[in-house]
């Protein structure tokens, strides 16, 4: 009796407060294998463990309420028996991250999901730099989109750039990546809007991508919502 009690109120819950799962599809346009990852934040840990070849794509069920980001690797291989990337690898010797975050530069969609009738919020962030275009699309209707759709490694500053082996670049650092000042970290006496203002090498990836946080404090034009219960679609180079 105690257990029909138990799922009797569990399903009350759910219905009352709405929970319910938002699928992530991952599409992969680039002209080369990519490795999709996640770290979450908040919520349940979602794990990812698997490739893309190009026009490929893969599902991935988020329980909300959940916050975390999405990122993509590329350039990746198991030479030795140790899986990594030369860009946005996470370190963990394996497709899967297993809870590690990339190392940036990397491009990183992130989300913060609602469990119950309300707001989704989500973004593309370049604040630790740049390895991947992206687009991120609601798929129910009435949503904004948003996106950074241009390769910024092709006219990455040479003091952000990052080279793989044979001399091509595979990632543009931010200045706070690259040089870890507070100027262009928003750390010490910067740390607030006013005291953090935007630097040429933010206004560099704000300039190629409007809609994608440039830095820190560049809230107001990058941060997007959208009902709670949509799902995503998250295309790497639309």
């Amino acid at each position: 009796m105690e257990i029909q009690l138990l799922f009797l109120l569990t399903l009350a819950i759910s219905f009352i407060y709405g929970v319910h799962s938002t699928v992530f599809t991952i599409k992969n346009n680039c002209p080369y294998t990519i490795a999709p990852a996640t770290l979450t934040g908040s919520g349940t840990s979602v794990s990812t463990g698997f490739e893309l070849q190009p026009q490929a794509s893969n599902s991935i069920n988020t329980p909300a309420p959940w916050s975390g980001r999405v990122w993509a690797r590329f350039g990746c291989s198991n030479d030795g028996g140790s899986y990594s990337c030369s860009s946005g690898d996470c370190g963990s010797g394996q497709v899967e991250c297993n809870g590690a975050g990339a190392s940036p530069p990397a491009t990183l969609v992130e989300f913060t999901l609602s469990d119950a009738s309300s707001t989704d919020f989500y973004d593309v962030s370049l604040v630790d730099g740049f390895n991947l275009p992206v687009s991120v699309v609601p798929q129910g209707g009435g949503c904004p989109t948003t996106d950074c759709p241009v390769d910024i490694n092709a006219s990455c500053p040479s003091e952000l750039a990052v080279k793989d082996g044979s001399g091509g670049t595979v990632g543009c650092k931010s200045a706070c990546v690259a040089f870890n000042k507070p100027e262009y970290c928003c750390s010490g006496d910067h740390n607030t809007p006013e005291t953090c203002p935007p630097t040429n090498y933010s206004q560099f990836f704000k300039n190629l991508c409007p809609k994608a946080y440039s830095y820190a404090y560049d809230d107001k034009t990058s941060t997007f919502t959208c009902h709670t219960g949509n799902d995503y679609l998250i295309t790497f180079c639309p």
